[in-house]
């Protein structure tokens, strides 16, 4: 049975990729700041810590150190590392400004942590006196780790036209990402590639581009663009106005959580690091979705297009490489995922207002 570590396992996609590991059959260990919000995460253990702190990720780098909980015959190493913790939000959270600071500290801090205490622990069991007191060549260090990178470290310049950004992995220089989100997200790809590089930590780096689905953050500002419709579409009565940032016309494409989960393990499955762009190529102007989500809710609803965060004006994954490296392209049209997306965030508020009632 392989083992893996699932750090940011409370949030929207680490939570759905553990659940994907144990239906695969994996040891899962999951960390995080908070449990999942929605559900118990299936992990094996879940340890409640902030990975910004060095010694939470020094006990939890190793599977047999935090509670004793581990069966003997998965204790060492881990066989993958899935590294997804950040601190981040939608564009409500990254491009006001305010949070720049924490987000650039945080996940930088969180990212040389874990890759430091990666090589600590390569560099122990090649000792003599580990593992039956055998030295372990480099190639037999076989602990590999996942990076989740962003779309938002392509230039901004390159995204200026809604009707023909350009996203190719080849584009990422000379960089100017529009956000320190994006910066950050940049400095820890060139990280990771060094580690891997000088001390043969094997990785894989995927650019992940908006991705969506149930189990997310649906409120409070974080959300990202396709939860935030779909809440106000599930608010709003027949013919009234929901607010819109912008004027509607700026692009994105939107990549479903499953199909995520998909090209994170067929990357991981391969032997190739990327950087990859992981996302959906059926580009849309906020319009077009806040049209599916109408369609999706039956309803037709009036636009209120106001001043807010937006991002870059287009930006859509090119998807020519990853299908000529692992043969991988996402097959979930948007309409169906918001389908999906929109009657589970429909649940959510339902529950709500039943508790809100009750409470009366």
């Amino acid at each position: 049975m392989k083992t893996a570590l699932v750090c940011g396992a409370g949030g929207f996609i680490g939570n759905h990729l553990v659940s994907r590991l144990k239906k695969e059959g994996y040891w899962v260990r999951g960390v995080d700041l908070k449990h999942p919000d929605y559900e118990e995460s299936q992990a094996d253990e879940f340890i409640t810590g902030d990975l910004t702190e060095k010694d939470i990720v020094e006990r939890c780098i190793r599977t047999g150190s935090y509670y004793g909980t581990v069966p003997k015959q998965y204790q060492g190493q881990f066989d993958e590392i899935y590294q997804l913790a950040a601190d981040m939000g939608g564009a409500g959270y990254i491009f006001t400004g305010e949070h720049d600071a924490n987000v650039m500290r945080n996940s930088a801090t969180i990212n040389l942590h874990i890759l430091d205490a990666i090589n600590r622990l390569n560099q122990f069991v090649k000792t003599p006196w580990y593992n039956d007191s055998r030295v372990l060549p480099y190639d037999e260090v076989t602990t590999k780790i996942f990076y989740s990178s962003s779309a938002c470290m392509y230039p901004e310049h390159n995204q200026l036209d809604p009707d023909n950004p350009n996203c190719e992995e080849s584009s990422a220089y000379p960089a100017a990402p529009d956000s320190e989100y994006g910066w950050e997200k940049l400095f820890s790809e060139r990280l990771y590639l060094a580690y891997q590089r000088n001390y043969n930590i094997p990785c894989a780096i995927a650019r992940f581009h908006n991705i969506y689905g149930p189990k997310g953050t649906w409120k409070g500002g974080r959300e990202k663009a396709p939860a935030a419709i779909c809440r106000k579409v599930v608010l709003a009565k027949e013919g009234e106005d929901i607010e819109i940032w912008g004027d509607g016309t700026q692009t994105r494409s939107f990549l479903y959580i499953d199909e995520c989960i998909n090209g994170i393990r067929k990357l991981m499955e391969s032997d190739w690091s990327g950087p990859v762009n992981l996302g959906s190529d059926e580009m849309v102007t906020i319009n077009a979705l806040v049209e599916t989500a109408e369609t999706v809710a039956g309803k037709k609803l009036g636009r209120k297009y106001v001043e807010g965060p937006l991002g870059v004006r287009g930006r859509n994954s090119d998807n020519k490489l990853i299908q000529e490296k692992l043969d991988w392209s996402p097959h979930y049209p948007l309409i169906k995922g918001i389908q999906q997306t929109y009657d589970w965030i429909w649940d959510q508020i339902n529950q709500e207002s039943i508790v809100d009632h009750s409470s009366i």
